[in-house]
């Protein structure tokens, strides 16, 4: 019971130090250290385990890479650029690039490539650019509109990812089914469970493409009303 209490000192000093807003990476490595030593695991034994987690889920180094090269660019002018391509296309509208990237996200999704989510694409590029589509329109800004589209553009990267990462033979989500499966007495191949979900995936990827544009409608007239289309 008292090794129980001591292993949660790591705890507490994740808990003190983001309290104290010190550097998140020397927070998370004092406390695994401490934590290892408390526990009686040794640095040796900490050190294997943490190479064979990361050799075991070493596809989250693409992952990290992706973000690197994101926060890269983005730093950069990653924003302004997407933003400023879109502005030269008056006839695009918010919910046609949201369409688009659903597509494109789904099919990359079904390939199990990642390109990092909310915070390493859709933030950077995808919301920047149905910005731009309104500017390009000679609309005012108007920040609830905006906060708006940033909800719609996260919850579609959200439901494409979801059901399109099913339909990679293999992918974890696929595993997981076939497994639970199995333990109720079910065989099921990944094959037949890719084909299963194939019209699972186009089906919600069509009724969130309806959901959207029609969302997008509505909220247009409800900010801009008969400013509508610009000048």
């Amino acid at each position: 019971m008292d090794a129980n209490i001591f292993s949660l000192v790591g705890v507490l000093i994740v808990i003190v130090g983001f309290a104290l807003k010190l550097d998140s990476i020397l927070i998370v490595a004092a406390s695994l250290i401490v934590t290892a030593l408390v526990s009686g695991m040794g640095l040796t034994a900490m050190l294997d385990i943490l190479g064979t987690s990361f050799v075991s889920n070493r596809g989250m180094a693409i992952f990290i890479i992706i973000m690197l090269a994101t926060g890269t660019l983005e730093r950069n002018g990653l924003k302004e650029s997407a933003a400023r391509m879109i502005r030269k296309t008056k006839k695009v509208n918010a919910s046609v690039i949201l369409m688009i990237y659903g597509v494109f996200r789904t099919v990359f999704a079904a390939f199990n490539v990642s390109f990092g989510g909310v915070a390493g694409f859709v933030s950077p590029i995808v919301y920047p650019m149905m910005e731009g589509s309104v500017e390009s329109k000679n609309l005012p800004d108007n920040e609830e509109y905006f906060e708006e589209l940033k909800g719609m553009s996260s919850a579609m990267e959200n439901i494409t990812w979801f059901f399109g990462q099913n339909l990679f033979i293999g992918g974890a989500g696929a595993l997981l089914v076939q497994s639970t499966l199995k333990n109720l007495g079910y065989e099921v191949s990944l094959v037949n469970l890719m084909l299963v979900e194939i019209p699972v995936a186009l089906v919600a990827l069509i009724v969130a493409c309806v959901y959207f544009y029609i969302k997008d409608k509505r909220l247009m007239k409800k900010y801009y009303g008969e400013q509508k289309g610009g000048n």
